[in-house]
């Protein structure tokens, strides 16, 4: 088995959990796909990086994050997928608000300012979160290339529809889940 196939088995046996649920959209669902169980696993977590970086392969970008703490492992996962490559990254984290102490920084890691990014949740429904970290990459001065995530459970067309391509290293369907 590949890299792929190998981060799907690790989701549906780790990360996949049935029982009725309260979604972070407010949406009930009777299933629940948490992917900590899979991003912070010590043998996951390296197929997460390398799945989403060939997942994005043909983008141009230098650094990678999102909202704290959905895409904190993803980015480091990237990161250390990157390293001693050709192309590495740079791994940034957005805080939910700004610090109101220290530097008051809402971007942690690497400056973005002027930096091709890009962005990545673990799972999204609406968009909602990933789009929060774009607008606060945006502010920052950061040219956002596109949302990655590693299972969508239906936020493609909100991130399209905010002008950015997206893309996603599992649907519900290749987990044998139905929406």
């Amino acid at each position: 088995m590949g890299d792929h196939d190998d981060l799907r088995k690790f989701i549906t046996d780790l990360a996949v959990v049935h029982g009725r649920v309260v979604l972070s959209s407010g949406r009930a669902a009777d299933w629940y796909v948490d992917l900590r169980r899979v991003t912070l696993h010590h043998e996951a977590a390296p197929l997460v990086g390398r799945v989403l970086r060939a997942t994005t392969a043909d983008w141009a970008y230098d650094a990678v994050g999102g909202l704290t703490l959905g895409a904190d492992p993803i980015a480091l996962s990237m990161l250390h997928a990157t390293a001693g490559t050709d192309r590495p990254l740079d791994a940034f984290v957005v805080r939910k608000a700004g610090k109101a102490h220290g530097l008051q920084r809402r971007i942690e890691g690497p400056d973005v300012a002027g930096r091709r990014v890009l962005a990545v949740e673990d799972t999204s429904t609406t968009g909602q979160s990933v789009l929060t970290a774009v607008e606060a990459l945006r502010e920052a001065g950061a040219e956002v290339v596109g949302v990655a995530v590693i299972v969508d459970r239906g936020a493609g067309a909100a991130v399209r529809a905010a002008g950015l391509p997206y893309r996603a290293a599992y649907t519900l369907a290749d987990l044998g889940l139905v929406a």
